[in-house]
């Protein structure tokens, strides 16, 4: 449903036949911002309306990130000046921002793992008496604000005990529940289930008729055409254009995004199938149980389901991370028990987890040092590690895969989210396996890179590799799965072969409806 068809309007900001006569909330006169070796944003004069969605794309590494952190007070700008309400501000430091009333939720989740979803809700404002927290008040208060959002989550559970997708709605309800008046979504979606994403628009559409002014970030263009009144796109830190939504289409902002057509987004190839890489049988662990299927060489095979289904769990036992309870499992013609990672690892297969950040990189060391991370005892000459060795592998992977860094010893946490997610990928292309493993491996990244990433898919099965996709993106592992599998509750529940069932189909059978 689109959001005029669920407010009657685009809400209580200015309707889109009036949205250039609205005076900015928020106006940009040719910001810039360098770091050393990179012009990250230049000269961006744009316009935030009040009450409107302003959607920005573009691809990883255009400046979006940047822009961000900019309006959010992290970083300094180089040049430039920002209004609010037509008054220059300086917006110095995040402090700044927030008694504004410009607020961020981020793609990864920055709060506090180790504590409640009520202590993250209140963290800095917390409530006490004669200098003790009042814990129960505050998760009474913390589970009123959440069910008065619509977020169907516990206010006691410690914040690490919940999926990053749950996480992230926490993080949007203490952001939306601040005093916001210019709210930013990056990513909002990116490991979010088809019925939380619902929650959160509902969120959106709420803010959107109070008046709140929303900058949505997303690399899924079917969400900016749900919720956007217009949209900018972002390209090497310039600003190519800003429509109004009803005046675009999606292969017009492709094309401003990455400055070239992209005639099939969803690249696969035929490629023959050969014998079982891995077969399991009435498969059972934390999480699933009694799970059966076959992966072949050249062949991708999917795993559809919400988050909590089973799906992750299940690829984590085949990985070691979790021992199995019961059944079996064949790897190459041969019965094995996995029972921690590095059995796994030695049997040929790859795991490129869901959370890159918490589960996947060494965010505080090198980008090289990552590519090389599994490969070291191959690039070590007696009890020495080969640097000259260590540089080519490291810049082979870094050409490859088109990593956009400064260097190979650049930090990995500096890298935008789709770089990252080639760096995860990289080091495992280096180690090499027979099969890999991918959880969620386009989550938060652009059309251009989730292009590079299938083209990867298809090299892999063309080395006689076999590949499970996990995807909460329906679209993409309809697409691209020879086989797909759909997981509710911890048990596989359909299957299907390539896109020989629809849409609401699997929907249905996922939701057990």
């Amino acid at each position: 449903m689109s959001l005029a068809e669920t407010t009657g309007t685009h809400g209580s900001g200015p309707p889109p036949d009036r949205l250039g006569a609205a005076t900015p909330i928020l106006e940009l006169r040719g910001l810039d911002k360098r770091f050393p070796g990179t012009h990250a944003l230049k000269q961006v004069d744009l316009a935030f309306l009040p009450g409107e969605v302003h959607a920005i794309v573009g691809e990883n590494g255009a400046g979006k990130s940047t822009l961000i952190k900019l309006l959010t007070g992290v970083y300094p700008r180089t040049s430039g000046e920002i209004f609010w309400h037509g008054r220059p501000v300086a917006l110095a430091t995040p402090h700044d921002a927030i008694a504004l009333g410009i607020n961020a939720v981020h793609q990864e989740v920055i709060l506090c793992r180790h504590l409640t979803v009520a202590a993250n809700l209140f963290l800095g404002d917390e409530t006490a008496s004669l200098g003790i927290l009042q814990t129960r008040r505050m998760e009474r208060a913390a589970q009123a604000i959440i069910d008065d959002i619509g977020f169907r989550i516990p206010s006691g559970v410690l914040l690490g005990d919940l999926t990053i997708g749950q996480q992230q709605l926490v993080a949007t309800a203490r952001a939306a529940t601040r005093g916001t008046k210019f709210l930013i979504f990056d990513e909002p979606t990116a490991y979010l289930t088809r019925q939380e994403a619902d929650q959160l628009f509902a969120l959106i559409r709420r803010l959107h008729r109070q008046g709140v002014t929303i900058v949505y970030i997303s690399h899924r263009l079917e969400e900016i055409f749900e919720l956007a009144d217009r949209v900018s796109i972002l390209r090497d830190g310039s600003l190519v254009s800003t429509a109004r939504i009803a005046d675009t289409d999606e292969p017009t902002i492709i094309r401003g995004m990455v400055n070239r057509s992209i005639e099939d987004v969803y690249h696969k190839e035929e490629i023959p199938f050969g014998p079982p890489v891995l077969e399991t049988r009435g498969l059972t662990g934390r999480g699933f149980q009694d799970i059966s299927l076959t992966v072949r060489t050249g062949e991708i095979v999917g795993l559809y389901g919400l988050i909590g289904a089973g799906r992750s769990e299940f690829v984590q036992a085949l990985f070691g991370r979790h021992p199995k309870t019961g059944g079996s499992m064949i790897l190459k013609g041969e019965a094995v028990t996995i029972r921690r990672e590095s059995d796994a690892i030695a049997r040929g297969i790859a795991l490129v987890p869901e959370s890159r950040r918490d589960q996947g990189l060494c965010l505080n060391l090198g980008v090289g040092f990552n590519l090389n991370l599994p490969i070291f005892r191959r690039l070590t000459r007696g009890l020495v590690i080969s640097l000259p060795a260590q540089r080519e592998h490291a810049d082979r992977q870094i050409r490859d895969l088109r990593i956009q860094t400064a260097s190979r010893n650049a930090l990995a946490a500096n890298l935008s989210g789709g770089n990252q997610q080639k760096l995860v990928v990289g080091k495992w292309l280096s180690h090499g396996a027979d099969l890999y493993i991918f959880d969620e491996p386009t989550a938060g990244v652009d059309v251009g890179t989730k292009v590079e990433m299938y083209r990867v898919f298809a090299a892999l099965l063309k080395r006689d590799a076999a590949i499970i996709l996990i995807s909460s993106y329906l679209p993409e592992v309809y697409e691209l799965a020879d086989r797909l599998h759909v997981f509710r509750a911890g048990r596989l529940v359909a299957s299907h072969s390539h896109k020989d069932a629809d849409h609401e189909t699997i929907l249905a059978e996922a939701l057990g409806t």
